[in-house]
């Protein structure tokens, strides 16, 4: 699936629900089924900064693809990096690079953080980001 295709079912599952609490608690749900980081990734080099909370990523390419995986000591940015691994995750460097990141204005994530975790948000993405872009030159 291409990133938009999956932020367009991000954005029609959160649709789905009336009120945010509703969203909030989906979004812890999709925290517990994310790709866990392995311990020996749990490092200071792979926790991202910017965050109130501590999240760690771990990128690695697979087949030309960047496969995440990710964790966090906060059950609500765990559900946040889920979203964003489960947009960005398995797809190629090139592709995560130029991806747009609107759905996360549609889904009205960041309006309803406070603004340190809308701030972490920014730094997660930001992240994601700077890995492709890495792994994108190595295979240049």
């Amino acid at each position: 699936m291409t990133i938009e295709a999956i932020q367009e079912e991000i954005i029609d599952e959160f649709a789905m629900f009336d009120d945010w609490m509703q969203r909030y608690e989906y979004m812890i749900e999709l925290g517990k089924s994310l790709p866990l980081i392995e311990t020996q990734y749990k490092t200071d080099d792979n926790i991202i900064k910017g965050c109130q909370s501590r999240v760690w990523v771990h990128a690695e390419l697979n087949n030309g693809k960047l496969v995440f995986t990710a964790d966090s000591d906060a059950i609500i940015t765990k559900g946040i990096i889920a979203i964003l691994i489960r947009a960005f995750s398995n797809q190629r460097p090139q592709d995560i690079i130029e991806a747009d990141t609107d759905f996360i204005d549609e889904i009205g994530l960041k309006e309803h953080l406070s603004p340190t975790r809308a701030n972490g948000l920014v730094s997660m993405v930001k992240q994601l980001k700077l890995y492709a872009i890495a792994y994108q030159t190595q295979l240049n």
